[in-house]
């Protein structure tokens, strides 16, 4: 399959799962926590697929691979917060592992991008010498 935007990643897409899971499980957090824990966990999920599609949509390889990182970074912050949120008792420990291991599958995913964009990298370096 031909990638022609951002919408066509498998990435992209497993980071919008999370946020539709992340969504569904703080609509039931303690109405305290509105702009607490429940506002910024939602925050950081939704920075995951942002900053791949932003990512995607820049000019080079260079500032793609920018927003990789972030995007990494962001999935251990939704996961330290799903972590608190379960020993807070706002959310059962099923549904945490089950949120768990897809963030863990998509920080794999993530990885596998980064690492692919890295090759194609010094593969186009190494072919404009030539």
């Amino acid at each position: 399959m031909q990638i022609r935007s951002f919408r066509d990643l498998r990435v992209w897409q497993g980071g919008i799962e999370i946020v539709q899971a992340i969504y569904a499980i703080t609509g039931s957090f303690p109405r305290h926590e509105l702009y607490g824990l429940s506002s910024q966990i939602e925050r950081a999920a939704v920075s995951i697929p942002s900053n791949i599609a932003e990512g995607h949509a820049r000019e080079s390889t260079k500032e793609y691979l920018q927003h990789i990182p972030i995007a990494q970074a962001s999935v251990a912050e939704v996961e330290t917060q799903l972590e608190i949120a379960k020993r807070l008792g706002y959310i059962s420990n099923d549904h945490c592992d089950a949120l768990s291991s897809q963030l863990s599958q998509l920080g794999n995913q993530l990885y596998a991008l980064r690492n692919a964009l890295l090759n194609s990298k010094t593969k186009s370096a190494g072919s404009s010498g030539s």
